[in-house]
């Protein structure tokens, strides 16, 4: 992919003496547009989406820690005996398990991530292309106005000087008052159309500031280059801008991707269908203070309440031996050792019928993706109609300029000629002032076609890839 590219140079005398190149202006709105930055966080959101399915691949580890309280009647857990006592009951266990086969979801899941993120990636660039390109029209508009308060002020500045002439040959008898009135009204005229293109100049500048978004807009100054439209060139045709356009432009590049998102859903969505094979393992052991050990042993004679006869017949009493334990609660690592159980399984999962949710997602899946290739049909589309206005523009806007180059000509001639006569008294101010006037527009048309051709022409570069320059 070749994106956009712009010679961004930004030096530091530039910025401190408030004098913006063009360079300055795209690097200053590209690294400050909020836009800009909005975009940078939805793409770092599509990373860890993709970083996310990378990590669900390898196996999940889970451990767990509880401890229970026991009051009345219960059977232990690891006595397995009923108990009538407060019991304090351990649980530890840690388990892992693992997707073997998914139906490929997962590894599609990757694939499909991978694409979002290249299609992310296109789209902040399509939106600083399209801030860029803002920022370059504006740029071109100031130096419009620049150079049309600059005919006006050269139009007035003929005119006072025309006022000054005027009144001398009123004072000679030469041309009647009136003609020095309406001389005046022209000189006024002209004045005013000089506080227009102030105007104007003003308000493209507060545009293109406004782009900048610039914190501070004091002593605001662009750096206005010498712009030639006779060092502008044409590509052949609209169709070989489109060629290369079309394989390299952000909006379409990123269409494509879109569509191949769809397909990966796709796949996605019939992976649902397959079986299902996990490995899951994992070990559990406890504690409680209800499983005792013997701690000591004694016994004691115990009266049995029967009688042994002897020899002579006597009868003598008989005991037997009772025996009495201690007990003491199992030590904890025994305990651990003991309760230990560790378990190995293998779960397969075959879907069967779950509500038709598998074949309705298969086919909503099926939509998008169609509809996604739709989505790139009218980028392309859209891509070639622009490309075909901003040619048939570039080339309507230098047959003007050719055309007005020799309307200024000639006007510029008739305009010396009729000053001459207006000078001699062989014409009235009247006449005078309509061939300055057609001068006057044919300037103004000359430097309209001029920037439009610029600017035409200009775009039809950087569809082809080349940098934007003055």
């Amino acid at each position: 992919m070749k994106r956009l590219s712009f010679i961004l140079v930004l030096t530091s005398s530039t910025v401190f003496a408030q004098q913006w190149a063009l360079e300055d202006c795209l690097q200053y709105a590209l690294s400050h547009n909020l836009q800009v930055k909005q975009q940078e966080l939805s793409t770092q959101v599509q990373k860890n989406n993709l970083f996310q399915s990378k990590v669900d691949l390898a196996p999940n580890l889970n451990g767990s820690l509880s401890r229970n309280y026991s009051f009345g009647r219960a059977v232990d857990a690891y006595t397995n005996e009923f108990t009538n006592e407060k019991t304090t009951t351990d649980n530890y266990s840690v388990n892992s398990s693992v997707t073997l086969f998914q139906g490929f979801q997962k590894i599609n899941t990757i694939r499909r991530n991978e694409l979002d993120l290249r299609a992310s990636l296109l789209d902040l660039e399509k939106l600083k292309n399209d801030i860029a390109l803002n920022v370059a029209s504006s740029y071109l508009n100031v130096l419009f106005n620049y150079e049309l308060l600059e005919i006006a002020q050269k139009q007035l500045e003929m005119t006072s000087q025309q006022v000054d002439r005027t009144q001398k040959l009123v004072q000679a008898g030469s041309l009647a008052e009136g003609d020095l009135l309406e001389i005046q009204s022209q000189k006024a005229n002209e004045e005013l159309q000089i506080v227009n293109s102030e105007n104007q100049l003003a308000m493209s500048l507060l545009n293109l500031k406004q782009l900048l978004e610039l914190d501070s807009v004091e002593n605001f100054q662009i750096v206005r280059p010498m712009v030639d439209a006779s060092q502008v060139n044409l590509p052949g045709n609209a169709i070989e801008v489109f060629e290369y356009a079309q394989g390299h432009m952000p909006e379409v590049m990123s269409a494509q991707y879109r569509y191949e998102v769809y397909q990966k859903n796709l796949a996605i969505a019939r992976g649902a269908r397959s079986p299902h094979l996990s490995l899951g393992a994992g070990v559990s052991s406890g504690y409680s203070d209800a499983q005792k050990n013997i701690s000591g042993l004694s016994y004691a004679y115990a009266a049995n309440g029967g009688y042994a006869v002897d020899a002579s017949g006597t009868q003598l009493p008989t005991y037997s031996m009772v025996p009495t334990y201690s007990y003491s609660t199992k030590p904890f690592s025994d305990q651990l050792k003991d309760n230990r159980n560790t378990y190995v399984g293998l779960t397969l999962s075959i879907p069967i019928l779950n509500g038709w949710q598998v074949n309705t997602n298969i086919s909503n899946t099926k939509v998008n993706m169609h509809n996604a290739q739709y989505s790139l049909d009218l980028a392309k589309k859209a891509l070639f109609k622009e490309i075909q206005q901003k040619y048939l523009d570039a080339v309507a806007s230098y047959k003007k300029l050719k055309a007005t180059e020799f309307t200024v000509e000639s006007s510029r001639a008739s305009f010396e000629y009729t000053r001459q006569k207006y000078e001699v008294g062989l014409i009235t101010s009247l006449d005078y002032n309509l061939s300055k006037n057609k001068l006057s527009k044919a300037l103004s048309d000359l430097l309209q076609a001029k920037y439009e051709y610029i600017f035409a022409s200009k775009i039809l570069d950087f569809y082809q890839g080349k940098a934007i320059v003055l």
